[in-house]
Formats: structure tokens, sequence, C-alpha cells
């Protein structure tokens, strides 16, 4: 028996409320030895009442010493093992956008970059405008492969998806991207006969935007990552039995939560639309999750005091949060992004639950090295579902 078919076998029903609220890459490093981190620095008032009031621990999101992408990450947090989901960004992306993926597609996720000679000056080329994207994307579609059809949709900023589609296309293809400035995009293989397939149009691809887009800097080339087809995967209303509402800004969280059968709603663009999104729905759903990105973005950036306001800024919102009294209300993230590496880490994630069920523990703030002494020890991700629904009442006694 899995854990997904013990659930099934546990699981009642009640009116209980979850809230998970998972601000982007929360876990962070100080930038000397003997310093704070970033959630540390930040002045959390309203985080460090519901550590005060819950319980807390590290979320390690895949094993120790992984470093996961932002979709293996949630998809631990929701549940699923991502060693056993091993799910590419590139579908993410697509069902973020609402792009019906077919079974003769592979969608791969792009970033449009900065070439300079042949290499990349900057992976992201300047975070352009959505309006850019859309602008760039255009042409892009004059992208002529023979028997392959591609499909280019702007996302946002640097972000769009491709997909191509034809017979016996394969998905085990490496990433263009070599995530590093100074160095060429790499060319695509495949690591199969269905996947070369995909790779040879991949690269013919690349190819012709790199050409389409010469004179257009910053925004002047592309690679892709996630390459994926569309996985089979049970629903949170068939794992969990919880009626699930997504409330996320960007689209490939969007796609995660469509991924595992949640509802996605329109949440505005903003985090206080994204509250009063929570509240008009609240009488409507079980479970309800909530995606900050810019804890993400800014460590990305190595921006080390932009990411303390934006923490910050989150904090700010939780008493709107808690108005609505949600039985149990948990706060982490689905990987850590010091701003010292600029990149996505393996290290262990605060994360906090609040729940009148709750066994309270020693912690007093909310932060790194606070939460390594909590009640919830380090545990992996995939667990904290069945956390959430222990704490919500909602499954019974295992065995006699």
């Amino acid at each position: 028996m899995n854990i997904h078919e013990l659930i099934a076998e546990l699981r009642e029903s009640n009116p209980s409320k979850i809230v998970l609220l998972v601000a982007d890459g929360l876990g962070g490093l100080p930038l000397e030895p003997g310093g704070t981190t970033e959630l540390e620095t930040a002045r959390t008032p309203n985080l460090d009442a519901c550590a005060r009031d819950g319980v807390c621990g590290l979320s390690i999101p895949v094993l120790p010493g992984i470093t996961p992408g932002s979709g293996p990450g949630h998809l631990g947090l929701f549940g699923y093992d991502p060693l056993e989901y091993r799910i590419g960004r590139g579908i993410l992306e697509a069902l973020g956008i609402n792009f019906h993926v077919t079974p003769r597609d592979v969608a791969v996720r792009g970033n449009f970059v900065t070439l300079e000679n042949g290499l990349i000056k900057d992976r992201r080329a300047g975070r352009p405008t959505t309006e850019r994207c859309v602008e760039m994307v255009k042409k892009m579609r004059a992208v002529k492969i023979p028997g392959v059809e591609v499909f280019v949709e702007p996302v946002k900023e640097h972000r769009f998806v491709a997909v191509f589609r034809a017979d016996g296309l394969g998905d085990r293809v490496n990433d263009t991207d070599p995530q590093a400035i100074g160095v060429a995009p790499l060319a695509a293989k495949g690591g199969d006969e269905p996947s070369e397939k995909t790779a040879a149009a991949v690269n013919e691809f690349i190819r012709q935007v790199n050409e389409i887009l010469k004179d257009d800097g910053p925004t002047n080339g592309a690679t892709l990552r996630g390459f994926a087809k569309f996985p089979k995967i049970g629903t949170m209303q068939e794992v969990y039995g919880l009626k699930s509402a997504a409330i996320a800004v960007y689209p490939m969280y969007k796609g995660l939560a469509k991924l595992v059968g949640m509802d996605v709603l329109d949440a505005g663009d903003s985090l206080e639309s994204q509250v009063a999104t929570l509240k008009r729905v609240w009488g409507q759903y079980d479970f309800f999750f909530l995606h900050y990105k810019y804890t993400d973005s800014t460590g990305e950036d190595g921006n080390f005091p932009k990411k303390v306001e934006m923490i910050e800024r989150l904090d700010g919102i939780i008493p709107s949060m808690l108005e609505l009294n949600p039985d149990v209300f948990i706060v982490t993230g689905d990987h850590s992004t010091p701003s010292k590496m600029k990149s996505h880490s393996w290290h262990p994630v605060p994360t906090l639950i609040r729940a009148a069920t709750a066994r309270t523990d020693s912690v007093m703030k909310f932060g790194e090295s606070t939460c390594l002494q909590g009640g919830l020890g380090q545990f992996e991700a995939k667990h904290l579902m069945l956390m959430a629904m222990a704490h919500a009442g909602r499954l019974g006694k295992y065995g006699a």
C-alpha cells in the first residue's frame, strides 16, 4: 500500500478549512558566517505569532542535498513524491496558460536570453516586460519545421512556452539552458530514439529563433528547459477528498495546481487581490493553495535587502488571512533561494503549522535557526499534507 492508498482509506469528511501559503524560495542563507538569513533579518511579527501559536520545523523538498526545481518542490508540498512524479516544467507552463496539451505533444518552458558573440550574457534578458515577450513570440511564430507542428505562446516577462507536436516524439531531452553566463547555450540531445526526434526539432527551432531575433537585443536569443509530455497523476479530490482552489499569479504555479486537479481561480496580479479572492470563495472549497513569487525572484537576483522587503510585505497580509479563521494554516516554501547563491538550493525550508490541535514548541520567531529546534523536526515535504489532514481532523485511525 502506498501513501495515497492509505490516505484514501483513512480520509474523513468534515467542514474544516486548510490554507497552504507557499512563499516561493523562502529559505535563505546569511551573507556572512554568523549572520542572519533574509527571513531572520525581516521584521515578521505576524509570522512570529503564528510560530508561537503553532508548531515549526524544516521541510526537505526532495532528499537531503538535492536542489529542486519549482515543479518537484510544489508537488512534494501537495503530497506527491517528487521522485515518483517526475514532471517537466514545460507541461506546467503550458497548463498554466490554458494551452490544450495532446498526447502527441512535448511542451517546454523557454527563456529569452541576451546573447553576445554566441555566449549568454543574461539568462533572463534583463527581465523584459510581458508586452515585450508577446512581441518577440509573434516573431518566433515564423519558425517552420518539416514534419513537426510548433506552437509558441507568451507566458510572462522573459518566459514563453514552446510545444512540439508530431507522432513519436519523446521528452528525454536535456535543457539547452546551461544555467550559467559567459558560455554558449547547449545543444539538445535525446536520451532515446523518440527523444532524438524531438531534439532535432528543438535544435532547428533554436537556430531559426536566434536568426529571427538577432537584432532584437536584449531579447536576441532563447534557451529551453523542462521538456515534458502530459503525465498520469491522481487529483487532490481523488487522493484527499478535498475540493481545492489555487490562488496564484504566475502561470507555472497555476499549471502545477491544474495538474493535480485544483480549480485555478482568477487571482488578479497582487497579493492583496489574492487574499480578496480567498475571502470571496471561502465557503466553496476545503483546501486553498496561495502562491507568493517574489521571495524567489529577489533571491535569484541576489538582492538580499529586496528579499527581506518581500518577506515583510508577505507578513503584513497574514492577519487578513487569519480573519477567516482557517482550521489549519501552513506557511512554507517549495525550496530555498538564498540571495547569496542567486539560485535554488538544497537547504531545508522553514515551515509552520498553526492549528488548534498543534503541539506547540519553543519557537518564538519564524526563521531557519529557530525552526531547526521546532517540534516538526526535519521532514520530507511529501509528508506535509499528511500532517495538514491530521490537524484538520480529516484522517481516521489506522488499524484496530
